[in-house]
């Protein structure tokens, strides 16, 4: 079965139990296993060594959960697994006292410089992320990103009131990339209270609130959209001075979308590239040329030029809010797989051996049209070739 043809009969689903459990927000928060482990919540260690925590995801917690039901998101209302079992994005978030979270902030030795307040589509979780905001300003020196439910933004004063919170920095999770795929993953095919425009609406009213450049949204490639669709909602978020954080599907057990599998690396890669050229660099997508089926074949670049940002590997590092000094702070370690998987997000930069692997994928899987020659001569020149460094095309 095919992302297009999801279920929509989503009273089929159980919904999952309510729990007995007195750690909610905003005393309590979820947060990442990355984050966990930096702090000595959890026991663990990262499946690479030059992999080191940038920035702290925290999620607000209750427990009816969400009254959103995403068919792709491990947070959705009737997602048939109890709520200490839950995972999100593929990964645990342990529950934890935010009091004891700032503690440990201040008190261990990490190289954290930013927070990400995350809030669930819950009737409280706009105030109870405030808190947690207005807590983390005043007692820690993290940098704090809101990252918002647009659902719950009824007015420009809402946003307002998340900047004198004290964030310096918000994002919209609006993940689909077209409207289609918005309606059918998120709003009324599964009972969900999202709506395209309004996630839109949210996002220009940021702009009018926070500094330039300090709002991003959040897509989602694998939902069933193709890479044309992808970056021209990209391209719309930067002609809003909007960046773009991309991640990929990662289907979560016993969610709609369970049995879904992640997006062809190739179709990833692609979309990696062609954000990254269009936020980071400001090359529009009037420049990139698409196949039939929407797959890019030209970045409208010469190879040379192109295979230098390649070989620089700053295209498919983790795209999230900065530190200070602009380098990406929230760097999610394996947000978008499993360590034993292929790196989709790189949380640090790539090793050779990695821009081999990418130089590999970033072709592979193209389909063959009227373009299919072209795209041979460059499949079989981007493997032989070397580009130079980041620093000789500029940035």
């Amino acid at each position: 079965m095919s992302v297009n043809e999801t279920k929509t009969q989503s009273d089929t689903i159980e919904l999952r139990p309510v729990q007995d459990d007195f750690r909610q927000s905003p005393e309590y928060v979820m947060t990442s296993l990355a984050g966990a482990i930096t702090l000595g919540f959890e026991k663990g260690k990262f499946a690479r060594d030059e992999t080191v925590l940038r920035g702290l995801n925290i999620l607000m917690t209750y427990p009816e959960n969400c009254v959103a039901n995403c068919s792709y998101c491990g947070m959705s209302r009737e997602r048939r697994v109890p709520r200490e079992e839950s995972t999100f994005i593929r990964v645990k978030w342990p529950i934890v006292s935010v009091d004891e979270l700032i503690e440990k902030s201040v008190q261990v030795s990490h190289q954290m410089r930013r927070l990400c307040v995350g809030m669930l589509a819950n009737r409280q979780s706009f105030d109870h992320s405030l808190q947690v905001i207005e807590q983390f300003h005043e007692k820690t020196p993290l940098l704090i990103s809101g990252l918002i439910t647009a659902s719950l933004i009824k007015k420009r004063e809402d946003l307002e009131r998340i900047r004198d919170a004290g964030a310096d920095r918000v994002d919209i999770a609006i993940d689909a990339a077209t409207s289609e795929l918005f309606e059918k993953h998120r709003g009324r095919p599964v009972k969900g209270p999202h709506r395209w425009d309004h996630f839109w609406w949210v996002t220009s009213e940021a702009t009018k609130v926070f500094e330039p450049g300090t709002v991003g949204i959040h897509l989602v490639a694998g939902l069933g959209e193709t890479e044309e669709e992808l970056l021209k909602s990209c391209q719309k978020a930067q002609d809003m001075n909007v960046v773009t954080h991309l991640f990929s599907f990662n289907p979560e057990p016993s969610t709609l979308l369970g049995d879904y599998p992640q997006p062809a690396i190739g179709h990833y890669r692609r979309c990696q590239l062609g954000r990254y050229l269009i936020n980071e660099l400001g090359i529009h997508i009037h420049h990139f040329r698409f196949n039939t089926r929407g797959q890019v074949v030209d970045f409208g670049l010469d190879q040379e030029t192109l295979e230098k940002i390649v070989e620089s590997g700053r295209p498919f590092m983790t795209s999230g809010c900065p530190d200070e000094h602009g380098e990406t702070a929230c760097n999610r370690p394996y947000g978008n797989g499993r360590p034993s998987e292929k790196i989709r997000n790189f949380a640090f930069a790539p090793r050779p051996t990695d821009i081999e692997d990418i130089r590999s994928q970033l072709f592979a899987d193209m389909t063959t049209d009227p373009d299919g020659d072209w795209v041979e001569a460059r499949e079989k020149s981007w493997k032989t070739n070397k580009g130079g460094t980041f620093a000789e095309v500029g940035k």
